[in-house]
């Protein structure tokens, strides 16, 4: 019997096969979940294309989580993809200008850019929770990807902060849902060779810091353990934890300089 026999999952923000969210559908539903996948605008092609390759290809949904209409249709658009309410959430949806939020710009950088980055990248968290909410069983899981935003990043900028307010956004959530008892966690990575990530001005040098403070070494190119974490989070594993942030990163943040 699989970590997530018999549940129902959403998995935002596939992209491509080199996604933390694309490992996560895949380690998912090898454990038993039924999950239905979502994506926005130009990414929905990309994303149809790389669930094509599972053994299981999942449904893929439209979800623009800035758009209203998108958020109050959830639960019905869910609904009739699965029986037996929601039991987890994956939240993996940021973005922020690369030109004029990262990259450097960070003293520059104007407020509707700083915004856009905000709604996208951190108040979605509460948005996508609270729309579908009406489907979440007691029990049922939220999960976020963040990374680090505790200390400052090369290059990261206003994603740094965004992240920082992802974070807070999570332990919010933590007190707010824990009555109904629905835990909101988050899984703090270390850089994965994503898309996301070869948007970001000199996130190479990303992997030269993990690659000399490490602790267990690194694998940029391997989203497996950060995705494993993830369900794990999702499971009925972790039944009193929430308002956590578990660290999936070969234990740098463990080291000083």
């Amino acid at each position: 019997m699989g970590l997530l026999e018999g549940k129902n999952i959403l998995v935002t923000g596939v992209t491509m096969r080199t996604s933390i969210a694309y490992a996560v559908v895949d380690i998912a539903q090898r454990e038993g979940a039924t999950v239905v996948v979502s994506a926005a605008g130009r990414a929905v092609a990309p994303a149809q294309r790389a669930i094509s390759k599972l053994e299981t290809v999942p449904p893929l949904i439209e979800l623009d989580i800035t758009d209203p209409e998108h958020l109050a249709e959830l639960p019905e658009r869910l609904g009739v993809l699965i029986d037996g309410g929601l039991d987890g959430i994956v939240h993996s949806i940021a973005y922020a200008d690369p030109e004029k939020a990262l990259g450097g710009a960070f003293l520059t950088t104007d407020w509707e850019t700083v915004g856009n980055a905000l709604h996208i990248s951190a108040y979605s968290l509460q948005s996508l929770t609270m729309a579908a909410k009406p489907l979440l069983n007691r029990g049922s899981s939220v999960v976020g990807l963040t990374f680090d935003a505790r200390v400052s990043w090369p290059s990261y900028d206003w994603m740094g902060v965004a992240k920082a307010a992802l974070e807070s956004t999570s332990r919010y959530l933590a007190r707010y849902l824990g009555p109904d008892g629905i835990r909101c966690n988050l899984v703090a990575a270390g850089p994965v060779d994503t898309v996301a990530k070869k948007a970001i001005p000199g996130a190479s040098s990303f992997n030269d810091i993990w690659a000399e403070r490490a602790p267990l070494s690194w694998d940029s190119s391997d989203a497996v353990p950060s995705a494993k974490a993830v369900v794990a989070l999702l499971s009925d594993w972790f039944p009193a934890t929430t308002g956590e942030m578990v660290h999936v990163d070969g234990g740098l943040h463990s080291t000083g300089a």
